[in-house]
Order: C-alpha cells, then sequence, then structure tokens
C-alpha cells in the first residue's frame, strides 16, 4: 500500500496509474474467491476520498467516484460480484483518464482455473483454422471452440500462434484445456468437411453432420481456393445471412454464431 502522502507527490497520470494498478490488484484478488480484509476496505475509501476533491475529473466521473466511496463504506452488505462490479468500473474510468484505451492484459478473468477433465465435449467435432493472422481472434475462437464441445482445433502453418500473449489471454484458458494440432504445409484437410463461407447454404437449411471438421479462413481473404475445393467435394460450405450493407462478420464472430448452430444440432442428436 501506498501512503497517501507519497501519491500525492506523484504527477497526477503516474498517481492515477499507481490507484488504477491497485484497484486492479484488489479485483484480481476477489476473482480468486479472496476476500478483502477490513484494512483493505478502508485503504480503498481512503484513495476515492483523496480522488474526489481532484478539478481534472468530468463531473460524471466525479460523481462515479463519490457513489463508489459512499458503497465500500457500507461493505458488510455487498456480495463479492458486487464489490467486483464497483472496482472494476472505478477503474476503467481511470484508465480512460489516463487516455489510454483498454487492451487485453487489462481484463480479469473472474471464472478461475479451468478443469480439462470436467469439460464436456463432441467427439469428431473438429475445426480447421486456416491462415487466421490476429492473435485477438485466435483466442477468441479458441474460448468460443471450449465453450461449445469443439474435440480439437487444427492450425495452418502461418495461423497466429495460440499461445501468443494476447491469444492467450483472449482465450482465458481455453488454449490449455482444449487439444489443438499445427498442421505441417504439405498436411492436407481432414474429412468430412465444410467450409464457413460466403455463396453456400443458409445455417438454418445447412445439414450439420455428426463428426466433421469446420474451415475457417483467413480475415482478409476468407477460405483459400484449395481448402474450397475440398470441402465443396465433401460436405460443401455454410453462409450467415446477413442484412446490413456490410457484407462479412468479423471472423470471430462468424465462427461463434456457425459453432454455436452446429452444437445445438449435435445436442439434439
Amino acid at each position: 500500500m501506498i501512503p497517501l502522502y507519497k501519491l500525492e507527490k506523484f504527477p497526477r497520470s503516474l498517481r492515477l496509474r499507481k490507484i488504477i494498478k491497485t484497484f486492479g490488484e484488489a479485483e484480481y484478488r476477489l476473482s480468486l474467491g479472496i476476500d478483502l480484509s477490513a484494512e483493505d476496505y478502508r485503504y480503498l475509501v481512503e484513495i476515492l476520498e483523496f480522488l474526489i476533491p481532484d478539478p481534472g475529473f468530468a463531473p460524471g466521473i466525479a460523481r462515479a467516484i463519490t457513489d463508489a466511496s459512499r458503497t465500500l463504506k457500507i461493505r458488510a452488505l455487498l456480495q463479492r460480484q458486487d464489490l467486483s462490479r464497483v472496482l472494476n468500473t472505478i477503474r476503467y474510468l481511470l484508465l480512460a483518464e489516463t487516455g489510454r484505451s483498454p487492451a487485453d492484459w487489462d481484463f480479469i478473468d473472474h471464472s478461475g482455473r479451468l478443469d480439462g477433465e470436467k469439460r464436456r465435449c463432441f467427439p469428431g467435432m473438429r475445426v480447421y483454422l486456416e491462415d487466421i493472422r490476429s492473435p485477438f481472434n485466435v483466442g477468441s475462437i479458441f474460448r468460443t471452440a471450449e465453450s461449445f464441445g469443439v474435440e480439437t482445433i487444427f492450425l495452418s502453418p502461418w495461423c497466429a500462434d495460440p499461445n501468443h500473449p494476447r491469444a492467450a489471454r483472449t482465450a482465458m484458458g481455453c488454449v490449455s484445456v482444449l487439444a489443438w494440432e499445427r498442421l505441417a504445409p504439405d498436411r492436407g484437410l481432414e474429412t468430412p468437411c465444410f467450409a464457413l463461407e460466403t455463396g453456400g447454404t443458409a445455417l438454418k437449411d445447412f445439414t450439420f453432420p455428426s463428426r466433421g471438421t469446420l474451415i475457417v479462413g483467413s480475415e482478409e481473404l476468407g477460405v483459400s481456393p484449395q481448402a474450397l475445393a475440398v470441402a465443396d467435394a465433401s460436405l460443401g460450405r455454410v453462409s450467415i445471412p446477413t442484412y446490413g450493407t456490410k457484407g462479412s462478420l468479423n471472423a470471430s464472430v462468424a465462427f461463434g454464431i456457425a459453432l454455436q448452430s452446429w452444437a445445438a444440432a449435435l445436442a439434439l442428436s
């Protein structure tokens, strides 16, 4: 804990960064199931009251800080989740005040450690990621795949690394519990397979297989002609109808929509 008299001597930007770190550490402890002590509460309230007179805050932020201080003073009535929300809100307001947009490493995983032994998966439900370049998209796809019961993810040689810090952070632990394998350049796709691509059968009309591989292509170029040829000779293509002027979706978003439909079909079979 940094004494308030020391915080007061720091330049404003450094002072706010130190406070952001303090609130983040408290929130992280709560995410691990560790309750804050009375001294912790007292210190957090002191920091908030220290911030209230700061003339640099916009009225809305100043009110939020004041409300948070009042809330923490009645800590006996707070559930852990409610306290986490208070700390989270103030932390991100202060981040914005420093001119920073939240990055993936600013987010705290409140779900705890994942137990791979307890996960349910659909045998034979596989995904092939072909040249997905963004670590964020790879991480998001891993998280979605774990949630909807994918057995294995295959990655093309030039797909972003799931262990990249940004991918791992976005996946929130799912990289360690979901089986995955990077394919060699000369290794072909496993069949049966189908591609998530425009120009195919609408999602609601597509017959999802009990076992197979869903191909998801590059954010910029989509599924390659070679992979499309394999898919077209197997189970074909599935497409998501859209209604706006933009004719495509983010790769990880489209993947989530398609995968939920596949998982729902498998759950009913």
